[in-house]
């Protein structure tokens, strides 16, 4: 027995513009001054950074937490995992080959964006003098912001498709919420990524599902149907 696909019209085309809009223009305006290193960008996030290094020194027990969550719980690779196994399913489960390549792409674009980004702006990550944790490549935008993110918003996007049940719907957007929170949260904490990586990991990740979800509706959901 298969799920019920709902297939409703696509989001009204001002209300997209309006929220794609709402997140684009933000995160122009975070890249541009990080780019040229606007000095009271720079020192607020020096100081954030310098506050909860402190205390990430003077809390060990919760440093250890933030690393288990952050290496594995919401790793990028582990939110490429499950968007791996979420293809697996509407392609062998759902036979909804069209949506799962929608999604594959979806993910995919999000990597290449963060990646272009962070070799674009090249932002050397914090450097502490008695590190917590280390970390490779830019730090321009946070890629574990980005990618849970975006896995998170495609996963409830695919529910919202699928119909799912209130307490279904109600424990993945709690789950979704705490995941895409926690992980930007957990790089702050470890002294890996400025606070305006992790703002722009999450505007960009957003910004990403908004405009493959209205594509999706606009162009390929017609054409599923037909």
């Amino acid at each position: 027995m298969h799920p019920v696909r709902l297939d409703s019209p696509p989001r009204r085309p001002r209300r997209v513009l309006a929220l794609a809009t709402a997140l684009a223009l933000p995160c122009v305006l975070l890249t541009v001054l990080v780019a040229i290193r606007w000095s009271p960008l720079m020192g607020l996030d020096r100081d954030i950074a310098r506050s909860l290094h402190g205390r990430a020194l003077a809390e060990p027990g919760v440093t250890q937490v933030n690393r288990v969550l952050t290496d594995w719980v919401w790793d990028p690779w582990t939110m490429r995992l499950l968007c791996t196994v979420i293809v697996l399913v509407l392609v062998w489960r759902l036979r909804d080959w069209l949506l799962a390549g929608w999604v594959a792409a979806t993910c995919l674009v999000g990597t290449l964006l963060q990646q272009g980004l962070k070799a674009a702006v090249d932002r050397p990550r914090p450097a502490w003098r008695d590190p917590v944790d280390s970390a490779h490549y830019a730090a321009f935008p946070s890629g574990h912001a980005m990618t849970a993110t975006v896995v998170c918003a495609l996963v409830l996007w695919l529910l919202r498709r699928y119909a799912a049940g209130r307490a279904l719907w109600r424990t993945a957007f709690a789950l979704a919420v705490v995941s895409v929170l926690g992980v930007g949260l957990t790089r702050l904490w470890l002294g890996v990524h400025w606070p305006s990586d992790v703002l722009a990991g999450w505007l960009l990740g957003a910004l990403t599902v908004t405009l493959s979800t209205a594509a999706y509706g606009k162009w390929a959901a017609p054409n599923a149907r037909a």
